[in-house]
């Protein structure tokens, strides 16, 4: 039978997410099959040198991207989240640290997120000079590049892009967050980029139980997680958090019994790794 996890017996939660947890509401991910960076020519359109060389087609590039996340809307596992941290006690916290730039953190109910690429519902100013920023409706964006209106350079996706810098705010605070963290969740992502790559060992250091959420399992040499569930991560956060059951439509139907013996049924868990 599928574990509960009780957050409850945890006071500094700390959750990074990956591309894997927004595949349920219909957007790809990034380096898995059919992913954004294995289509022709996407690579060239996402680093810093393309928004000096091509503006404007950085910002067709990555209006096609918006569009589909316009019209994308949080799945069970971005909803297990945000009723995760709705429930914890006074006193307990929970941080999610997002790789997405899709927004869909925020729009669950998530609170306490921190978006360490950044974010494709805003856009800034591609000078350095300059510190324009405004966000966006997806549902209405437009594909032709506009200029800053302060300063009249060319306007591009607030996202970290290739041979770009994380934000020094959330990486900062995602670190902080790590110090004292004594749950951390991996869900969705491979783990594999840097800095990210590098979370679970600041959390290990603090003495965090470490769990690992993913379709894909973990290298049978990796002893970083104490414990890895392989299944999608719309079916396993509802049923291992025991916060929602989820309707089809995705709406909340509140705390229930059947979730984990669904998860279960599907042989979603590996276990404890030695």
């Amino acid at each position: 039978m599928l574990p509960r996890i009780n957050l409850q017996d945890f006071s500094r939660i700390v959750v990074l997410t990956g591309a894997g947890i927004s595949v349920a509401s219909g957007l790809s991910t990034y380096r898995g099959p059919g992913g954004l960076w294995t289509r022709d020519g996407a690579l060239s359109y996402a680093t810093a040198e393309a928004v000096q060389s091509d503006p404007e087609g950085v910002w067709r590039f990555f209006s096609d991207r918006r569009q589909g996340i316009g019209r994308a809307q949080p799945n069970p596992a971005h909803l297990a989240l945000a009723s995760a941290e709705r429930l914890l006690k006074p006193g307990r916290s929970l941080t999610l640290i997002t790789q997405n730039v899709d927004g869909l953190h925020r729009l669950a109910g998530s609170t306490n997120v921190i978006e360490l690429h950044g974010s494709l519902w805003r856009t800034r100013c591609s000078a350095n000079a300059c510190d324009f920023r405004r966000d966006e409706d997806l549902t209405r964006i437009d594909p032709a590049c506009p200029t800053c209106p302060q300063c009249g350079a060319w306007l591009r996706p607030d996202v970290v892009l290739f041979q770009e810098p994380l934000p020094g705010a959330a990486e900062y605070v995602a670190k902080r967050s790590l110090r004292d963290c004594d749950l951390f969740l991996a869900i969705g992502t491979s783990g594999t980029v840097s800095p990210a790559s590098r979370f679970v060992r600041s959390a290990l250091f603090a003495g965090a139980r470490t769990l690992y959420l993913n379709i894909e399992p973990l290298h049978e040499d990796d002893r970083l997680f104490h414990q890895q569930f392989i299944g999608p991560a719309e079916t396993l956060l509802p049923a291992l958090l025991g916060t929602i059951r989820v309707r089809p439509d995705g709406s909340e139907l509140g705390p229930g019994r059947n979730a984990s013996s669904r998860a279960t049924r599907h042989h979603l868990t590996k276990g404890m790794i030695h």
